[in-house]
């Protein structure tokens, strides 16, 4: 991808602040992108024109569709890379409906409220591009302790979808990238917490995660930078007529078609 890809776009990352959002802020920047991020905290995006927001409640989509439009207008390109479990372990048994609701709120309808504010504006011009980052948990969910966070991940997918379909007459194309394990922040919080729970080290707890995924036959996580890479190309020119798909980025996990 050239460097000057993205010249004049504007970019918006939702969740940029660190692990794959803020790999895809950079990425699309250095190909000339004007980004702005979205995130609870500022964390590393300093460099960055940032929006500092909740997205997982309403008010707080709504403080970051007006930061988004008093910094740069009406953006060109939308990436949603918000997400995250905090239930705990234990199945379905433990998950009652507060813990759901948080669990939706981040995954699903994060993306479902910044959506109806941003893309509109996308619609009425007649071009732009959007990208969910969802997980391949849609299709092989961790019941122990994840199986909230991939039913909502499911949910999105099936969002993209229809989203894509409906966008496309308009201009506006909508895609999906569906990593497994990335080496981020986020999975090292979930190492932690496997440790933590069955009192186990760090590299009986990964093993076990790798267990349950049933391995990665490339031999190793994905770096955050890869996936962006991935998304990039998505909202690029490159991908005009890409739209309604699902990337896998798993290093080959999902074995089935």
């Amino acid at each position: 991808m050239n460097d000057n890809d993205f010249d004049g776009r504007v970019a918006v990352v939702a969740g940029g602040s660190k692990g794959t959002g803020l790999a895809t802020a950079r990425r699309l920047r250095d190909a000339g992108a004007r980004v702005v991020t979205l995130a609870r905290t500022h964390a590393q995006t300093h460099d960055f024109p940032f929006v500092q927001a909740d997205l997982s409640t309403p008010g707080g989509v709504a403080e970051a569709a007006g930061g988004v439009a008093e910094l740069v207008g009406a953006p060109d390109i939308l990436v949603h890379v918000v997400g995250g479990s905090h239930a705990p372990a234990g199945g379905y048994a433990v998950l009652d409906d507060d813990l759901w609701a948080e669990e939706l709120a981040l995954n699903l309808l994060s993306a479902v409220r910044l959506d109806r504010a941003l893309v509109p504006a996308m619609v009425a011009r007649g071009s732009g591009a959007v990208v969910h980052v969802t997980s391949i948990q849609r299709r092989m969910p961790l019941h122990h302790s994840t199986l909230a966070y991939a039913a909502a991940k499911s949910a999105l997918a099936a969002y993209s979808k229809g989203l894509a379909n409906e966008l496309a007459p308009a201009g506006v194309r909508v895609n999906s990238v569906a990593p497994g394990f990335i080496r981020t922040d986020g999975a090292e919080h979930l190492l932690s917490r496997r440790m933590s729970e069955a009192g186990t080290t760090r590299e009986s707890a990964l093993d076990d995660l790798m267990r349950v995924l049933g391995g990665i036959p490339l031999g190793r996580p994905a770096e955050p930078e890869e996936v962006a890479e991935v998304i990039a190309f998505l909202v690029s020119d490159r991908a005009s007529a890409v739209t309604g798909a699902e990337h896998v980025v798993d290093g080959g996990t999902i074995r089935t078609l």
